[in-house]
Order: structure tokens, then C-alpha cells, then sequence
């Protein structure tokens, strides 16, 4: 079974920075596409990053340049370091991942950036 347990959500003051992790378990971590998404009160959930297996990335518009995904295979961990935090941030982050035709959800971390 595949299991994604997230942390490192809080309380932050607007421009100030988190940094989030997400543990896999449950599968072969190395090689899968990992995405970060987050979703706000009353909106839909968004994606927000993804990095392949390889190490590429990619963004929403929303958050380049403030925002990066990296891994670390040994630990079967990806991060998402959160820099430049604005209000419009504040959401619940999740990730993800697809192994290998199910797509899994973490719980999710709450992030709240206040102005």
C-alpha cells in the first residue's frame, strides 16, 4: 500500500518562507512523477508543482519563482520550499503521486500566511 504523509505546514507571517515534506511509502519512490497541489477554502484544488523522476520541474504561474520542488530519493522525500509567501498561499497542501495507475493523496498540511 501506498502511503504519502506530508508535514511542515503553519503559521506564517506574510514573506516570510516554509519548507513542506512529503514522506512515500509503498512504492519505488526513485521512480515517480511527484506533485505538490494545494487547495483553498471554498476553491478547487490546484496544481502547484511537479518534478519527474529525473529532477525536472515545472510550476503553476502562480508561484514561479517563489516556490521549488526538489527530491531526495534516499530519504523517498519531496519538498517544497515556499519563499516570498503571500495571503492568497494560505491553503491546504497536498501531494502526490501515481503508482502506477492509482493516483495517491497525503492528508495534507495547512498553511496559513497572514497579512
Amino acid at each position: 500500500q501506498v502511503h504519502l504523509v506530508e508535514s511542515g505546514g503553519g503559521l506564517v507571517q506574510a514573506g516570510g518562507s516554509l519548507r513542506l515534506s512529503c514522506v512515500v511509502s509503498g512504492t519505488i519512490f526513485s521512480s515517480n512523477v511527484m506533485r505538490w497541489h494545494r487547495q483553498a477554502p471554498g476553491k478547487l484544488r490546484e496544481s502547484v508543482a511537479v518534478i519527474t523522476s529525473d529532477g525536472s520541474t515545472n510550476y503553476a504561474d502562480s508561484v514561479k519563482g517563489r516556490f521549488t520542488i526538489s527530491r531526495d530519493n534516499a530519504k523517498n522525500t519531496v519538498y517544497l520550499q515556499m519563499n516570498s509567501l503571500k495571503p492568497e498561499d494560505t491553503a491546504v497542501y497536498y501531494c502526490s503521486t501515481i503508482a502506477p495507475i492509482k493516483t495517491y493523496w497525503g492528508q495534507g498540511t495547512q498553511v496559513t500566511v497572514s497579512s
